[in-house]
């Protein structure tokens, strides 16, 4: 992580879960990280759970990932002030509780602008400053092992497509970072079940789960990897999951 140390990390939807342990594991490797949220204070009150010597390296944004505006401004705000983005770690995701047979128009939007077109957007803007300073940066997408198949797990609604959309979007990433003559990597990060507020409660207590900070973990694992190594999809799963 040597390379990161004092260089600039935007997480989204970082407030809570895998974005909020992110955001703190990046801080205490070195970055200085803009941590993404609707719900601003959250991301503000995780300087508590910090060394009093890097709380200033947090800086929390309000930002709605599923508007484009926000990310337009939010994106030109950091380069700015702070010159551009190094990493960009795209984990703001949504699953609603619901069967997809009977789901509504606007939960289906909702989630497609959130999870699919949020973080295409997103990643859009840090590799056009990433391009522009000429940076060897890199784009983690938390994915899911939902977008590798479809769990036999009642009322996930439009999530597996959605996830199923990031892991092709991965590659076609990948391919396009490639072509256009760049070191920047992308990585697509495949969890099994986290705890996290996205999973109903009855869940939390009846199957196998990972901590936010094992996701955390995994990714200072992939940006920390050599510039000639680039992790291109990493699923973890907790000891014992059925699917």
């Amino acid at each position: 992580m040597n390379r990161w140390a004092g260089k600039l990390a935007v997480v989204t939807g970082a407030s809570s879960g895998i974005g909020a342990a992110t955001a703190k594991a990046l801080v205490n490797a070195g970055m200085v990280v803009v941590g993404l949220a609707r719900r601003v204070e959250r991301v503000e009150a995780l300087k508590k759970d910090l060394p009093s010597s890097v709380q200033e390296s947090l800086h929390a944004a309000k930002c709605d990932v599923s508007k484009e505006e926000d990310i337009v401004e939010m994106f030109g705000w950091v380069e700015q002030t702070f010159g551009g983005v190094d990493v960009l770690i795209n984990n703001a995701g949504i699953m609603p509780d619901g069967s997809l047979l009977e789901a509504d128009s606007e939960t289906i939007r909702e989630v497609l602008e959130t999870n699919v077109v949020g973080l295409v957007l997103c990643s859009r803007e840090a590799f056009q400053s990433m391009k522009k300073r000429s940076v060897d940066g890199h784009i983690v997408h938390i994915n899911s092992v939902a977008g590798h198949q479809v769990p036999n797990f009642p009322r996930l609604n439009v999530y597996p497509a959605s996830k199923h959309a990031v892991t092709a979007i991965t590659e076609t990433m990948r391919q396009e970072l490639r072509t256009e003559g760049t070191k920047i990597k992308v990585t697509s990060i495949s969890p099994g079940g986290v705890k996290t507020g996205l999973l109903p409660e009855a869940a939390l207590t009846k199957m196998p789960l990972l901590d936010p900070e094992d996701i955390a973990q995994a990714i200072l694992y992939a940006i920390g990897t050599p510039p000639n190594v680039q992790v291109h999809d990493l699923t973890i799963k907790p000891i014992g999951e059925i699917f």
